[in-house]
């Protein structure tokens, strides 16, 4: 199926190793024309490197810190000098640290709240003129805690659904932008963050970490970790040119983890 992505400016934020990547990966093989970002220019130079081998499009990157307003503004100028009007917004970020209620101070929900769901609201400000020019797609990602909330992971409970009611609230008044508004949320995909939490749970209940993940494998339906490329393949298809009906949804990809509608 031809996508309709050749050539489309797609901004992926966070995007120098696992989901993001992944997902620049896919639109990169689809034709897009995709700008990385991150905090790490080594990351994001071997990242580019990796894609283009395998990529129908370009790709460029810009290191950038999406907790930094001015940083945002000077990404998306650059994105759009380097391949013209931004079709493509996908919104990423590392997850906040684990933490319980009793445990985390005013400075780390202030942080989290900065990185988690303030990007996304600046990130989406600046790119918006572009994509009611283009009819673009807006994809917000976020875990699947948005259905069923994590232990432990308290900060990114909150934060994520906040997104959640961004994507809905902004899904229904740029609606007749022709504008789609997808959140997509990853279930226990295999990647260096879903490694650290899973190293820290298992030094939390004195377990090995392949003892934990053996554990947590048993309750999934498909009985395995999600392959990043797996994930990257539905966020594809959420921002290319042949979802024009798909929009204020949510879309878990966990292999059947979660138990909510």
């Amino acid at each position: 199926m031809d996508l309709k992505l050749k050539d489309k400016t797609a901004l992926v934020l966070a995007s120098s190793s696992g989901l993001g990547k992944a997902i620049a990966k896919e639109l990169a093989l689809e034709g897009a024309n995709v700008m990385l970002t991150s905090r790490s220019k080594d990351k994001l130079l071997a990242a580019k490197r990796e894609i283009e081998l395998v990529s129908k499009g370009k790709v460029d990157y810009m290191v950038s810190d999406v907790t930094d307003a001015e940083s945002i503004k000077n990404l998306v100028e650059v994105t759009r000098k380097t391949f013209g009007k931004i079709s493509i917004l996908v919104n990423n970020t590392g997850g906040p640290p684990a933490g319980s209620f009793e445990d985390l101070t005013d400075q780390q929900w202030q942080k989290a709240f900065d990185l988690t769901l303030l990007s996304y609201i600046r990130t989406i400000r600046e790119v918006l003129p572009d994509l009611k020019e283009t009819g673009g797609h807006i994809l917000n990602n976020t875990s699947s805690s948005v259905k069923q909330p994590i232990d432990g992971l308290l900060l990114s409970n909150v934060f994520r659904m906040g997104v959640q009611g961004l994507t809905k609230s902004l899904s229904q008044e740029l609606a007749s932008d022709g504008i789609m508004v997808n959140t997509i949320g990853a279930g226990r995909i295999e990647t260096d963050r879903l490694t650290e939490l899973d190293t820290s749970r298992a030094v939390r209940e004195g377990k090995s970490k392949e003892e934990v993940q053996e554990a947590i494998k048993k309750q999934i339906p498909a009985g395995r970790y999600g392959e990043p490329k797996e994930f990257a393949k539905m966020a594809v298809f959420l921002v290319s040119g042949v979802n024009t009906y798909v929009t204020g949804q949510t879309v878990l990809v966990d292999g059947g983890l979660t138990k909510a509608y």
